[in-house]
């Protein structure tokens, strides 16, 4: 349970908004006083990441990761399972010391400057960290009483749909609701900067519409957002930067616009009777073009789509009395730029 009480040490910073509106964003005006704040540099990234190495015994988990975090917007960063996704947040909230290379977050080192750094960022744990017999609304007030300036508690649990379970122990708590409470408590204090472990795992589709609102929100009150998740149209929807790890190293970033039509290719979906000979197709199509049946009556050709390519196609369906349905152009996913970086293998 020490997780969330860690980061929500007493903050010195007031809020730029009402709590009935529920801004979650901190004022940049920081009271006399206030530890360390020559050494912040306000127009710095939120997060900089620079040749970060852990290891865990003769495992090198993260292998000289670089990236950073604009002050207001939300990154997302992706990976399989292993990639050392978690191994880099964790170094980023100061749980960690890096191995090799350097951190910084809000201007400051994340482990020595620790205390100046809890009362300003949020942090959701993937699993854990309630008092399992504290009741939902206790937990959160308790959290929030370590702020100076917190957000109005009843009305973020009724935003976050939690109003008819303030009274509910945690242990008895759903996992979505679990999920629901963690983001509360991450939020509550007005930090300038939150980390989000696969914030809507196992939420349903209403619940996870409203971490999203609440997520674009925490970007327009001027709040960075680093989240890690496996939802890739999570990422594509919410994210301004998407930061792809694989096997300890970074192999892509950029916005997801430039991550999706950062290849030559695209695709043409059409739908016609089950069986077409589409090695036939392929022949006559523009060289570096395919053709395959993707599920029975489902077809999908790929390479340079331009009008070459939609004349061919068009032009062999009517030369072989085959009527094309729902034709339609699409770019890659992030899907598909992900199993492109990564592989398809599963991993453990």
């Amino acid at each position: 349970m020490a997780a969330p009480l860690a980061w929500a040490r007493r903050r010195h910073w007031s809020a730029r908004a009402a709590d009935a509106a529920l801004a979650i964003g901190a004022s940049a005006a920081v009271a006399p006083g206030s530890p360390n704040i020559q050494a912040v540099q306000l127009d710095a990234p939120a997060v900089q990441v620079s040749g970060l190495v852990r290891h865990y015994g003769q495992l090198r988990a993260v292998d000289g990761v670089s990236f950073t975090v604009a002050r207001r917007g939300i990154t997302a960063l992706l990976g399989p399972n292993g990639a050392g996704k978690t191994s880099t947040v964790e170094v980023c909230e100061g749980f960690h010391a890096p191995d090799a290379g350097s951190v910084r977050v809000l201007g400051l080192d994340p482990v020595a400057d620790a205390r100046s750094l809890r009362p300003r960022v949020g942090v959701m744990l993937q699993s854990g960290g309630f008092y399992p017999g504290a009741r939902a609304g206790e937990m959160l007030r308790l959290v929030a009483a370590h702020h100076a300036h917190p957000l109005d508690v009843g009305a973020l649990m009724a935003r976050l749909g939690l109003g008819s379970v303030a009274t509910t122990p945690c242990r008895r708590l759903s996992g979505g609701e679990r999920q629901r409470l963690g983001l509360a408590l991450a939020v509550v204090g007005r930090p300038e900067l939150v980390f989000l472990d696969e914030p809507t795992a196992g939420l349903d589709v209403q619940a996870r519409r409203a971490t999203w609102q609440l997520l674009t929100d925490l970007r327009a009150a001027g709040v960075a957002v680093l989240l890690t998740t496996h939802a890739m149209d999570e990422a594509e929807r919410l994210a301004d930067q998407v930061v792809i790890i694989d096997r300890g190293r970074v192999v892509a970033t950029g916005t997801p616009d430039e991550l999706t039509r950062g290849g030559a290719e695209g695709q043409l979906r059409f739908r016609a009777a089950p069986g077409l000979a589409v090695d036939q197709l392929a022949a006559a199509l523009p060289t570096g073009s395919a053709a395959t049946e993707a599920t029975p009556g489902s077809y999908l050709v790929t390479g340079s789509v331009d009008p070459q390519l939609l004349a061919a196609v068009t032009a062999w369906c009517a030369g072989h009395g085959v009527l094309a349905e729902d034709m339609r152009l699409e770019q890659r996913s992030l899907e598909d730029v992900f199993v492109e970086l990564t592989g398809e293998d599963m991993r453990a």
